[in-house]
């Protein structure tokens, strides 16, 4: 159950594959992922197109009545590679402001089935929250254990001392939906010491800037 003090989700950006993949759980999953978060009245913010994965689920979610973001640079909208973004598109200039603009309208992350471009977001965004940037809760739908030997090297850098034990709990897995958005609702960060003392407030820093101008003159 959700702890009271924990925020509702209402917006989950998803990374996944244009790819539908070779067993035929990896589109069931991502149908099903769809048709839950619809059910829950959440929106689905996603990187745009309507192939593979990323089709399934913003189908799906359109379909069920919750609002679909699809955030994609322009060259791919205009190579026309991944088929046509279901529900409303935002196009952007490159691939790190896709990213960017993905995230600011999130509250929550989960990730699929995927190729280099979903292990490319899912561990930017996990190490964002590492530094402190952000406290937003990141899953991992482990679907047929398709992410069983990621989440083994995870442990493994943790036995070697290259990533902390708080930094492990950061990404969250599940193998069903259900269970997923249940833990994303119901997660307490935990911030590193060494982190926690991170400033990446930009109106801090410019108040901080003015102070140290002012002090000099």
């Amino acid at each position: 159950m959700a702890s009271s003090s924990v925020p509702p989700i209402k917006n989950i950006c998803v990374f996944c594959g244009s790819s539908p993949g070779k067993e035929k759980e990896f589109l069931e999953s991502a149908n099903h992922l769809g048709r839950v978060l619809a059910e829950r009245k959440i929106h689905l913010v996603y990187g745009g197109g309507s192939l593979g994965l990323m089709g399934s689920v913003s189908i799906a979610v359109f379909l069920g009545g919750s609002q679909v973001l699809g955030v994609i640079p322009k060259a791919l909208a205009e190579g026309d590679i991944i088929g046509k973004t279901v529900g409303e598109e935002l196009q952007v200039s490159t691939m790190s402001e896709r990213l960017s603009v993905m995230f600011n309208h999130a509250d929550a992350f989960i990730a699929l089935p995927g190729g280099l471009g979903t292990l490319e977001e899912i561990f930017h965004i996990s190490s964002w929250a590492q530094l402190n940037i952000h406290q937003k809760p990141i899953g991992l739908l482990n679907v047929n254990g398709f992410y069983n030997t990621l989440l083994s090297f995870l442990d493994h850098a943790v036995e070697q001392q290259f990533l902390t034990f708080s930094a492990r709990q950061i990404l969250i897995s599940a193998a069903t939906v259900e269970q997923l958005i249940d833990e994303l609702q119901s997660f307490i960060p935990v911030v590193d010491s060494s982190m926690s003392r991170l400033n990446w407030s930009i109106t801090e820093r410019r108040k901080k800037l003015r102070l140290d101008l002012s002090l000099s003159l």
